[in-house]
């Protein structure tokens, strides 16, 4: 069964972004020093899937060039809004986590959750994420947008792979 991976970065005290949205301060420290041998290879990860699902706000976000770079993946957009998008592109007004469900059990390469807090919350609250990635930034926001909303169930991970580079430590979790 296809797996669906959550895949983002945060900062050390748990915002993925500031509050106006922002996310210029996602980047290393600059110190290779402590970088592991292995490190995760972002490539790599976009090739292990064919299904990108993400909410309208971060659609809009990404703009055109960044969507033409996932043509020959299917882009699976949660929104109440008409909005319009290439080929690839299946917008969903309703029950996104059903549609999510349901392409898990489809065949094909895993599903990546790409998207902020409330996006995800669904998806936490339903325990359909199998995978969390998450980089931790050298960076202390003080105010943002959190990574998790709160009200969540107790949801048991493993740590299946930690790498550094640059000052950012990437964690690998897996649900037990």
């Amino acid at each position: 069964m296809r797996r669906t991976i959550f895949n983002l970065a945060m900062s050390v005290d748990g915002y993925i972004a500031e509050e106006d949205g922002s996310f210029a301060w996602i980047q290393g420290d600059g110190d290779s020093s402590r970088d592991t041998d292995e490190v995760f290879d972002f490539p790599t990860f976009v090739d292990s899937v064919d299904v990108i699902v993400m909410g309208s706000k971060s659609y809009e976000d990404c703009g055109v060039e960044s969507i033409e770079n996932y043509q020959e993946k299917k882009l699976v957009v949660a929104t109440s809004r008409e909005l319009e998008g290439p080929g690839n592109v299946e917008f969903i007004d309703g029950d996104i986590c059903a549609r999510i469900r349901g392409l898990k059990e489809e065949n094909g390469k895993n599903i990546w959750l790409f998207g902020g807090a409330s996006f995800a919350d669904a998806f936490i609250k339903e325990d359909l994420i199998d995978e969390y990635i998450i980089g931790i930034i050298p960076v202390i926001l003080g105010a943002g947008r959190p990574l998790f909303l709160g009200d969540n169930p107790t949801l048991k991970l493993h740590l299946e792979e930690c790498t550094v580079q640059e000052g950012i430590p990437i964690l690998r979790y897996s649900k037990r």
